[in-house]
């Protein structure tokens, strides 16, 4: 698998393994998981249904096993704003290393090319990374998580199929050298390059790594990728799976309506205006034409619902009922 994606998850099957004590059941909110390297998205999902004694846990974005960090954890209701996180900007530290391309464009794949990379400068390596940066058209590395005609790229690939992933829009607002080493290698010299990059949804920071050492000439390849931030969520907010396994994971529970103000502009709604919502009628939109989800926060303090402001009538993407 590679080490970076931006699918959407479904709840995934439960982690087996031995079961702990059993654990009250959580209420409804956002937990922000560091990711163990090793595990899967779908594995922390698993474990997290556990220790929250429920099975509707879902993630908003994959994170495959060799890359650690944020990992958005929608727990009950919760998990009907993931379909809104999804597309949040990320940002990433990562290592590239040029002069070596594999199968993946990442570690776990196999190496496909050998070549020197002591040649190059750091300010030719400055330029090429400018050149990945802002609104580019970028191909997902074949082995990903895209899916062509209901399959997952990477299975396709598997079954020895041919697969052409046509190019995407997508935006690189920045992307920072922060470090350039040398590696000796037997008769090469590669390099690998400490990077942090700020990247819309849908970007694959592998393939950054195989554009920018094909740009240079010597091909290259993702060998570390940490997300540091999803969106408003960084890693400042992340506890990893022992403090939840540890405290509970009530006691780390961004609460439902807590998360989606933090997140998304809020609308205050009154007594009535929450009961109308309730029984599905429109509202006039408070800013009308706005392009971003708003969170439509009751008098008690309870997410009723996250509107769609971009006409004169507000109309509901989803509603919260009272529980």
């Amino acid at each position: 698998m590679p080490t970076d994606g931006t699918e959407a998850s479904r709840p995934a099957a439960e982690v087996t393994g031995t079961s702990a004590t059993r654990r009250d059941q959580v209420g409804d909110g956002l937990l922000i998981v560091d990711k163990p390297a090793g595990w899967t998205s779908h594995d922390v999902v698993g474990r997290s249904r556990r220790l929250c004694a429920t099975r509707r846990v879902g993630h908003a974005g994959t994170l495959d096993p060799m890359a650690t960090g944020v990992l958005v954890l929608g727990v009950n209701r919760a998990t009907k704003l993931l379909t809104f996180l999804v597309g949040a900007d990320k940002v990433y530290t990562a290592t590239i290393r040029l002069g070596v391309t594999t199968t993946t464009d990442d570690a776990e794949g196999e190496t496909v090319t050998i070549s020197g990379a002591a040649h190059l400068t750091q300010d030719e390596v400055l330029a090429g990374l400018a050149d990945l940066t802002g609104a580019i058209q970028q191909v997902p590395s074949a082995v990903s998580a895209i899916k062509i005609d209901g399959k997952r790229a990477y299975a396709r690939v598997r079954a020895g199929e041919d697969v052409q992933i046509p190019a995407r829009p997508v935006t690189v607002h920045r992307c920072d050298l922060l470090g350039l080493h040398r590696v000796e290698a037997g008769e090469f010299t590669h390099l690998d390059l400490d990077v942090e990059v700020h990247v819309s949804s849908g970007t694959y920071v592998r393939a950054l790594a195989r554009d920018l050492g094909s740009a240079l000439g010597v091909g290259g390849h993702l060998t570390a990728l940490r997300r540091t931030a999803v969106g408003d969520f960084d890693l400042g907010r992340a506890v990893t799976l022992e403090q939840l396994e540890a405290d509970g994971a009530g006691a780390h529970l961004i609460p439902l309506a807590d998360a989606a103000a933090q997140v998304f502009p809020v609308r205050h709604l009154s007594d009535q205006e929450t009961i109308d919502l309730g029984h599905g009628k429109r509202l006039p939109a408070a800013q009308p034409g706005r392009p971003e989800p708003v969170a439509a926060i009751g008098p008690d303090g309870r997410l009723v619902a996250m509107l769609d402001e971009t006409r004169q009538e507000a109309r509901s993407h989803v509603v919260f009922p009272a529980p």
